[in-house]
């Protein structure tokens, strides 16, 4: 399952009549760590009126969506704001609009453009990332090959995501399962040199362009 994932937490902020609206769109994994974030954000805004949410996470792969208007009329909030995550296919991200109220009702259109105009902000304004199902393996290669080795992972979309200097080098990689297949068959053939490479886990992985 591929999807629109943020690279990091985004805020914007529009006002309309006096009253604020604050968005802040925020990566997740999941669930668990969705639900703790809104309640350090309630907590941080909690002089304001309103804290609506909307989030979409993919869990043991399926995609788990939730919104909540927050005391705001029914419909005016946390489903447009889910609406707009599921229109622009993004996923494991969750978006909370904070309102401070300016003292004039905007009535239901009102709100919805509100709500929807501040998230589509800080859309805007996020750097978006592609993620695909790929897994992560660790390599093991002696010093004098550490360059050609970062030479083949850039010319076959490899993301080295971690380096550990010892006795040799230990890189922690994550790639497409495609890409997968020609590792082996290049570590096989010793077209590329290694100590040894071995598979930890399948994951989501940013995929190559």
């Amino acid at each position: 399952m591929d999807f629109i994932t943020i690279q990091k937490k985004t805020q914007a902020e529009i006002t309309e009549k006096k009253s604020k609206f604050i968005a802040n769109l925020i990566p997740v994994e999941s669930v668990e760590q969705a639900e703790q974030v809104i309640k350090e954000i309630k907590k941080n805004y909690h002089d304001a009126r309103h804290n609506c949410i909307a989030y979409r996470i993919i869990e043991n792969g399926n995609i788990i969506e939730k919104s909540s208007d927050d005391g705001e009329p029914s419909g005016t909030a946390g489903a447009p704001m889910l609406n707009i995550l599921q229109k622009n296919e993004l996923a494991n991200i969750l978006v909370v609009v904070t309102r401070y109220f300016g003292g004039i009702l905007l009535g239901t259109g009102g709100l919805v453009r509100a709500y929807s105009d501040s998230i589509l902000k800080a859309i805007e304004q996020s750097q978006k990332i592609h993620k695909c199902e790929g897994l992560e393996m660790l390599v093991t290669l002696t010093y004098n090959e550490f360059d050609n080795f970062q030479y083949y992972c850039k010319n076959n979309n490899i993301f080295i995501s971690n380096v550990e200097y010892g006795e040799f080098i230990e890189c922690s990689i994550e790639l497409e399962d495609d890409v997968k297949t020609k590792l082996l068959k290049d570590f096989e053939t010793k077209n590329i040199i290694l100590q040894n490479i071995k598979e930890i886990a399948k994951k989501y992985i940013t995929k190559s362009i």
